[in-house]
């Protein structure tokens, strides 16, 4: 855990320093996921990842405690990074490019295995659980944009939650990633955005319901 609330606080609320600060930041994010990666969170170390960034240990644990800031940190700036957001003009294949997107990057052999391993760390650590926990509400406030233009077209109802219709059609997939182990596919991925929008067309999501 960081040792100071500033380092805390950086790591969690994405702090968007500029100049060298923000140089050191992304090789220190870099460092942290090749090192996670290559080694598991139980060989992380902080002087690993320095060593890698070529930065020196005492500004690591300045700015970011160990190796759980660093975690923390690597997910804060994933978080403030663009993700492209399908526009098909059809809701039904928006969100169905949704959950595919989640079944792809967590399958595929050449893209699983860093986020599956950060995921996998962060859930080690209060500090990395919020900070996980922040990432995706992040996530699902980008990708509701979905729900939003569909709702503006007429192809949801007015009321609807983007942001939970969203998170009901990638649940069911890191349900079975992080929890249950059981395999993802296709089929699993597909049905997880039908039956997101089937509720959402049954009014289950209709924010005044709540």
């Amino acid at each position: 855990m960081p040792e100071n609330l500033e380092a805390t606080q950086a790591a969690t609320a994405g702090t968007r320093p500029g100049g060298r600060s923000a140089r050191v930041r992304a090789d220190m994010v870099t460092a942290t996921l090749a090192e996670l990666t290559e080694k598991g969170y139980d060989q992380l170390t902080v002087e690993a990842i320095c060593h890698r960034a070529g930065v020196h240990k005492a500004t690591a644990y300045r700015r970011w405690g160990g190796v759980d800031g660093l975690i923390a940190g690597a997910l804060a700036l994933s978080a403030d990074q663009p993700w492209p957001i399908p526009d098909t003009g059809n809701v039904d294949d928006d969100v169905e490019l949704l959950a595919r997107e989640v079944y792809i990057t967590f399958t595929d052999r050449d893209l699983r295995t860093t986020p599956t391993a950060l995921i996998g760390a962060a859930l080690r650590s209060d500090l990395g659980a919020a900070a996980l926990g922040a990432f995706f509400a992040a996530r699902h406030q980008q990708a509701a944009e979905v729900v939003t233009r569909a709702i503006g077209r007429g192809q949801l109802p007015f009321g609807v939650d983007p942001v939970e219709l969203v998170r009901a059609t990638t649940a069911p997939l890191y349900h079975r990633l992080f929890i249950t182990g059981e395999p993802l596919d296709e089929r699993a991925a597909h049905r997880a955005a039908a039956a997101a929008l089937l509720a959402a067309r049954a009014g289950l999501f209709d924010a005044a319901v709540r």
